[in-house]
């Protein structure tokens, strides 16, 4: 074997090496590389009671229920599937019925979710009520803002609009 063939030999089977340990790594991490589950999913893979996950999708219309102590019981929906859902705490200030989210915790037992920390998500138009009101007192406020959050708007307009307001 002359030295280019045993180079090469030595270079084709480092990486045959490097590909299976790669191939290793990521079947290890296949459920945690999924930011978080459906409702559907969690059916389909029938995940057992106890095992940590994200849950996420729509607050089911309807399903918001206060306790005391701050309990607080909801369904999570994805449009085919709806899974309860148990929380103690503080709900983020964007929480609300058919608002999206993604919950952090177990099912138990009985199938209800536990979570022990709950996180609500907005779009990329999203404006906090109190910069929106800052800008219309200080005379900055363009319709553009509010037509991104409408049937008609866009991104883009909405961008070029907040590009303005910071000028």
């Amino acid at each position: 074997m002359t030295r280019k063939q045993r180079r090469l030999t030595i270079i084709g089977g480092s990486l045959a090496v490097l590909a299976v340990a790669a191939a290793l790594v990521l079947n290890a991490m296949r459920d945690s590389i999924v930011f978080f589950s459906t409702p559907k999913m969690v059916a389909e893979k029938h995940i057992q009671p106890g095992k940590r996950f994200r849950l996420g999708g729509l607050v089911q219309p309807g399903s918001l229920v206060h306790a005391d102590d701050l309990k607080v019981r909801f369904e999570v929906g994805d449009g085919s599937a709806a899974l309860p859902v148990s929380y103690q705490g503080i709900l983020p200030d964007l929480f609300r019925e058919g608002q999206g989210v993604i919950a952090e915790g177990a099912l138990d037992a009985s199938g209800v979710f536990k979570a022990d920390t709950v996180l609500a998500k907005h779009d990329e138009n999203y404006m906090p009520k109190d910069v929106a009101d800052a800008l219309k007192k200080q005379g900055l406020w363009k319709e553009e803002y509010g037509a991104a959050s409408k049937p008609g708007g866009t991104a883009a307009s909405a961008a070029q609009g907040n590009q303005g307001a910071v000028r």
